[in-house]
This record gives C-alpha cells, structure tokens and sequence, in this order.
C-alpha cells in the first residue's frame, strides 16, 4: 500500500491497546477460546471510537482541498456524527450535521455531545435514505450560498479512505499479536456501514493471514452490506495501487444478532452486562453489545476451539448507552 501520499490528521493515540478478557473467557466456559479484546473505543477525540480512525484521511483531504465546512449524516445518535464534529473542532472548521428521525431527539448521548461540540444540526424530513440525501445537498447548497465550502463526508466514513485506516489497523492488530505470541484466529466485530469491514478483510488478505474476518450486523442484511463491503475494497485498492480481491463467499456478515437497528435486543443487554461484570469493559447498545452477543452464541456453538484465539474489536459508542436506559433496565 501507499497511503503516506494521501493527506492525513493525526487524531487517535495510536496503537490502542489490546486487551485480555479472562474473567469474561471464564464466565463462557472450559470450551471458550482464549479472548482479546481491541479497544478502538479508547481512540481518544470526542470520546472515540472506530470513526476517529477514519476522520484522519478524510480531515486531512478537506484540509488538502481548502474546504472549511465537514459535513455529514446519521442516525440522532451516531456516534459518527459526535466524532466528525469533534474533528471539525479540533481543526477550526465547522460541521454541519442531517440528522435521520426516528429515534428520540432529547438531547442526551451523542446529541447532546454534538450540541456542546457547537455542530449545525438539521434534522431530515423522513428517515428513509431518499429524504436524508436530499436535506445533505440542501445543506451542502446553502453553505455554499453562504460562502463556505462543504465537505461532505459519506455516513459512518465508509469509503476507500475509511477502508484503508482499518486495513491499516488491521496490520497494527497483527502487530500486537505477534508481541503477545497469539497466533489469531478470528476478529469479530459490529458491521454497519462496511467501511471498518472493508478495511479489515483488505488488511487479512493483503497479510495473507488466514484470520476469520466475522461482522455481526447492527440489523443490516447480508445480501445489502456485502455488495458495499466488495465495493469499497475496490475502491481501497485503486486508492492504494494495490492488487486485491476478495470473493463474495469471504463477506461474512451475521443477521441473527443484530435485530433492528437502533433497538437493543436481549442477547445485546446480557452482552452488555456480562461485559460490565466480568472485565469491567463498557459496551454500547446499537453496535459492541449486539457484536459480543453474536461472539457469545457463537462460542456455544463450538465455532472456535478453547486452544484458539479471537479477537472482539470494541467500536466504541458509549456515550449512546445513556439514551437507552429504558432498554437497559437501569441498574438491575
């Protein structure tokens, strides 16, 4: 690869740590693998998360291209959005964020961080993609008029350039486990949007590692992530001038777990718990949570032996727990 021609904004203290989680690997039982945990949620800017990653090569091509506006969308509480307007404000530029409706709009969780991060906030019309897009060229437009000059960020970052910060982190992954003498198995993650899906399956075979790259669904459906996940590797690779394929058949993408996106389900909640309870480590409720759970079924099904090794990449995203109390429980 070549990515250190491509403009680029430090943001994350970089290598994050790579955890043991033996308390947790004790409480799935004898049969379990041994566990490590990758904890992209400690990527420092705006309380982190996998974005923060991203936001370095897509900040440094609006720096490059004079633009002094980031603009983006998601859901009201993307943990996306908080991150692009966080990275706005680390730079001096302004962020100017569509919202999508349909979840409660009190300004708790990430809203309220996107308010104290003095991002514009519009929320679209509908919630279905047609609408969002519309009110984004909207805004884009009326930016424009008002002499600024956009960037418009696609949601989640999930481009080639977000692809290849997780291809690159993928290889700092195979770095930190060489140190640690594990020889990985497998990587589980929440998959959404496809970039840090991309990235990672790139990073594996562009290693030739052979590891098991496994995206539990946050409620998108296979059959709608891969064809994105195919393309932004695609993309990565003419970025890079790099000679990459990847079939259809190495796309996993697994829907039993993730439910409907935005709703915590109940293997999401005991995830969460278990989590909280064994390791002290806090997930959220709309990606990690639904992507332990799916690890946790998993491992009662014999996917993995207990001599092997799996890593869960934690995304971060906790600032959405605390507009989910209800769905959590409290404190039960």
């Amino acid at each position: 690869m070549q990515p250190a021609r491509l403009p680029r904004v430090r943001l994350a203290p970089l290598p994050t740590p790579l955890e043991e989680a033996p308390r947790l690997r004790a409480a799935l039982g004898a049969r379990c693998p041994r566990i490590l945990v990758k904890r992209d949620d400690l990527t420092g800017l705006g309380m982190g998360g996998n974005k923060v990653r991203k936001l370095e090569y897509h900040l440094g091509e609006a720096i490059a291209q004079g633009c002094d506006t980031l603009v983006t969308s998601g859901a009201i509480q993307s943990n996306h959005c908080r991150v692009t307007a966080a990275a706005a404000a680390r730079a001096g530029l302004g962020a100017s964020l569509v919202l999508r409706p349909g979840e409660s709009e009190a300004v708790q969780g990430n809203l309220l961080l996107d308010r104290i991060l003095d991002a514009r906030i519009r929320i679209a019309p509908a919630p279905t993609a047609a609408a969002v897009d519309a009110a984004l060229q909207e805004e884009m437009e009326a930016l424009r008029r008002a002499g600024r000059r956009p960037y418009l960020i696609p949601k989640g970052a999930s481009t080639p350039l977000g692809a290849l910060a997780y291809a690159e982190a993928f290889m700092e992954l195979m770095m930190q486990t060489t140190d640690l003498g594990a020889a990985m198995d497998a990587v589980v993650f929440c998959t959404g949007s496809g970039g840090t899906h991309a990235g990672l399956l790139a990073g594996t075979r562009l290693l030739q590692s052979g590891v098991d790259v496994v995206g539990v669904g946050d409620g998108a459906k296979r059959s709608e992530l891969a064809p994105v996940v195919a393309e932004l590797i695609v993309g990565l690779a003419e970025r890079c001038q790099v000679s990459l394929h990847v079939p259809d058949e190495a796309i996993t993408v697994l829907e039993d777990y993730g439910g409907r996106y935005g709703v915590p389900t109940p293997g999401c909640v005991e995830a969460i718990r278990l989590a909280a309870r064994t390791e002290g480590l806090i997930l959220d409720p709309v990606y990690s949570g639904k992507a332990l759970a799916g690890l946790i079924d998993l491992v009662g099904r014999d996917r993995w032996r207990a001599d092997q090794t799996v890593v869960f990449w934690h995304t971060g995203g906790q600032p959405a727990l605390f507009a989910y109390a209800d769905d959590l429980g409290g404190a039960r």
